[in-house]
């Protein structure tokens, strides 16, 4: 087994208005960065799945780092209102406690994109 390598994950999920995809994407981005860059986030994944929610997974080094950042209004406010304005349905966030991590880490892959 693998040493676990992030002690707190979160998953969203949203249902996107129809023709949102891309602006919603973008925002999620921006917003995912912004986490990153100051709030000590670790990265998301963002799944489209095949009931045609979309879902993101979140890694965190602590539950505490995750927590610190849901009393702030917004880690990108300039994302913020656009990432919103695609969501036609949110659903609450499954917070998770990982047990066991067998994901193969990918490399050259730019997380600082714009």
């Amino acid at each position: 087994m693998e040493k676990i390598r992030t002690g707190f994950a979160v998953v969203y999920r949203w249902r996107l208005k129809p023709g949102a995809e891309d602006s919603f994407q973008d925002a999620w981005a921006r917003t995912t960065r912004a986490i990153c860059r100051d709030h000590g986030g670790l990265g998301s994944r963002l799944h489209r799945a095949q009931d045609g929610t979309w879902l993101a997974y979140a890694q965190w080094p602590d539950r505490q780092a995750w927590e610190a950042l849901q009393s702030l209004s917004a880690a990108d406010p300039g994302a913020a209102n656009p990432m919103s304005d695609c969501v036609e349905e949110r659903f609450p966030p499954l917070l998770l406690e990982p047990v066991a991590d067998l994901l193969v880490a990918v490399t050259g892959t730019d997380h600082n994109e714009t």
